[in-house]
């Protein structure tokens, strides 16, 4: 039930700052949090990360569905035992329907977050973006440990 909440707190939160960026900025607009390095910038995106795909929602519609599905499927089958790993999904499932509701209700994925990370200008995401860049970045780590413990365990059982 936990994993579900969290789901549905990165979908609120997507989602209510993707319109406060819809409804008090206009395209382009930028605003300086910390100069040379984080800018609110509203943007739009008919494409996935770097615009790639662009316009094809069709395309996106069906993965996403298909994504969707997937994750549900896999939290329910994950043991509660395995947090992180709940947690990871729970993370790619917000920001998969996050974006996702932009898509079918904009017909293209608000993005307003703006960095310059060492002087290289990142591409805008939004918290969606964030959300599935972090339940991949909680997934790796998941995968380690796992592979880890198969080794003890093996070590163990070669002793």
């Amino acid at each position: 039930m936990l994993v579900f909440l969290i789901v549905l707190f990165i979908i609120a939160l997507d989602q209510i700052t993707k319109w406060i960026v819809d409804t008090n900025m206009y395209l382009g607009q930028r605003i300086t949090i910390i100069d040379q390095f984080l800018y609110i910038t509203s943007h739009r995106n008919t494409g996935a990360a770097w615009g790639i795909l662009s316009g094809q929602m069709w395309f996106f519609y069906i993965i996403t569905v298909i994504v969707v599905i997937g994750l549900i499927y896999y939290i329910r089958k994950t043991p509660k035992q395995k947090f992180l790993m709940r947690l990871a999904l729970a993370f790619m499932l917000g920001g998969a329907i996050g974006n996702f509701i932009d898509r079918v209700v904009r017909k293209e994925v608000v993005d307003f977050i703006d960095t310059y990370i060492f002087s290289y200008n990142f591409p805008i995401f939004n918290i969606a973006d964030s959300a599935l860049c972090i339940g991949v970045g909680l997934l790796l780590i998941q995968m380690i440990l796992d592979e880890r413990k198969q080794k003890e365990k093996k070590l163990h059982e070669s002793n």
